[in-house]
């Protein structure tokens, strides 16, 4: 009882940011400089197996949100997914990255994350294959989106705004849901650039 204690006020500690994050500092992705590389760059598997160039994705605006099945955020798949819903038809993409960096809450196979995330939410946003977002063996993809404020993902739902250039706009904390103001109006600008 006492380490699961202390493991839990650990996550916290690490969750609101008083533990530093050891981020290490990329300056090239695949023998380019950082400045080089945008999203388009990369082939991800998707959460069938695919694989999928995220160059499928260019000139839409693009929210990147790496996602758990067994956290207390779990529920923003819901309005993420009315989010996509509305906003998809004003060239919007929303990509979910399952991940299990965080206290294990995404401990599940690809087919299980699908089917939790079909039957609970009724996502039909794309979603990836699970990628690890943080620590020593991080995705290069998620390499570059925490290249930009050089800040390692902080918890589950962190979500990363990129423009029709491929490029990382901004980055919204893990509890700013998707449809709060500052975030639309962030996604807006972008849409009529």
């Amino acid at each position: 009882m006492k380490y699961t204690i202390i493991i839990m006020l650990a996550g916290l500690l690490g969750y609101f940011g008083f533990v530093k994050s050891g981020h290490k500092q990329v300056t090239e992705i695949n023998n380019r400089p950082i400045g080089e590389v945008t999203v388009y760059d990369f082939t991800m598997k998707n959460i069938e197996g695919k694989e999928v160039s995220l160059s499928d994705y260019k000139g839409k605006v693009l929210i990147f949100v790496n996602v758990a099945s067994k956290c207390g955020l779990t529920p923003q798949y819901e309005e993420i997914e009315a989010f996509y819903k509305e906003y998809k038809a004003k060239g919007v993409e929303v990509l979910g990255f399952p991940a299990n960096n965080f206290m294990g809450q995404e401990p599940g196979s690809d087919e299980q994350i699908q089917g939790f995330c079909s039957k609970n939410y009724g996502v039909t946003f794309p979603m990836f294959s699970k990628i690890s977002v943080k620590g020593d063996d991080i995705h290069p993809l998620y390499q570059y989106l925490t290249s930009v404020n050089n800040e390692s993902v902080k918890w589950n739902f962190q979500k990363y705004l990129v423009g029709k250039d491929g490029k990382v706009v901004t980055t919204f904390s893990p509890k700013t849901h998707i449809n709060e103001k500052e975030v639309i109006q962030a996604i807006e600008a972008e849409i009529v650039k």
